[in-house]
């Protein structure tokens, strides 16, 4: 699924060719150790670049401006992006750099608070920076590994970038969070009386299954699947003190088909049975006089 040009000590160049990926995908990716003034440009991406340079130093020239770019630091080109970089005559880079898109991208680059307009990725230290450069060259060192193995390697970079960045927004990761959490608690109650499943969720807020647990555990302080049974077992509860439906209608009404599962799921949570529970809780609500 990749092609490669390898060229020992000055240049290592693959091309994913796998489109199946959607969250997040690969394009091109390598490392070259430049000849003094090498450049590239003017050019325009079709998906975002990012450069990470290991040492060296040279030029990038994008928004009208000249940014000077040296060892441990990395630039981005988002797509459409008329930019042209030039290694320094003296000292040229050695970089390793990504060419990726998806649905994820922008999202976390936003997050690490880089962009076309503030291009320049800087580490919050060394040590962060570092583990952001050994993810990036394990995906140019294994160019020929499975593709699910490279997307997800793709991810872990992803992740890293965002967590080494010293623009990196800790609002925006709050705000983010907030958005899906409420995003996910609005499809629940749309859809608690049917059988829905945690992937469902997850894909509804445009998220994967293990990302969307870790995000509603951290935010709810509880697993999703443990929420989706509190509230169905709340749902149920109310029903019980406030309508005269029958237990088993109970049960269908938050998606059990089985009312014997339904009664043990209502205990372990309540205490008490359906029966014990609706015979302590029931209100009778006197009728209404519209004479």
């Amino acid at each position: 699924m990749t092609s490669s040009v390898i060229t020992p000590n000055k240049l290592k160049f693959h091309v994913f060719r796998d489109e199946r990926f959607i969250d997040l995908n690969l394009y091109q990716f390598g490392w070259e150790r430049t000849e003094p003034l090498h450049s590239y440009g003017p050019h325009a991406r079709n998906h975002y670049l990012f450069h990470y340079v290991i040492s060296g130093k040279g030029k990038l020239f994008a928004n009208e401006q000249v940014y000077e770019i040296t060892g441990g630091h990395g630039f981005l080109i988002v797509p459409g992006q008329i930019t042209t970089y030039r290694a320094d005559e003296q000292e040229p880079w050695e970089y390793t750099w990504i060419e990726f898109d998806g649905l994820r991208a922008q999202e976390s680059l936003r997050l690490a608070g880089i962009s076309g307009a503030e291009p320049i990725y800087t580490p919050a230290n060394q040590e962060t920076g570092d583990k952001l450069l050994q993810q990036m060259l394990y995906i140019v060192n294994n160019g020929n590994a499975d593709p699910i193995r490279l997307i997800g390697h793709a991810f872990l970079f992803l992740a890293q970038l965002v967590e080494s960045s010293a623009y990196r927004s800790y609002q925006n990761v709050r705000r983010l969070r907030d958005f899906y959490i409420k995003e996910a608690l609005s499809f629940i109650e749309s859809n608690f009386q049917r059988d829905i499943t945690i992937e469902e969720i997850a894909a509804f807020c445009g998220l994967n299954r293990s990302y969307f647990g870790k995000v509603f555990r951290e935010t709810m302080g509880e697993s999703p699947q443990a929420f989706l049974l509190h509230y169905r077992m709340a749902r149920a509860a109310q029903l019980l003190k406030e309508t005269r439906l029958s237990v088993g209608e109970i049960a269908q009404q938050v998606s059990y088909d089985n009312q014997l599962h339904f009664s043990r799921a209502f205990k372990n949570v309540h205490g008490v049975s359906p029966r014990e529970y609706r015979q302590t809780h029931f209100v009778a609500f006197a009728p209404t006089d519209n004479g």
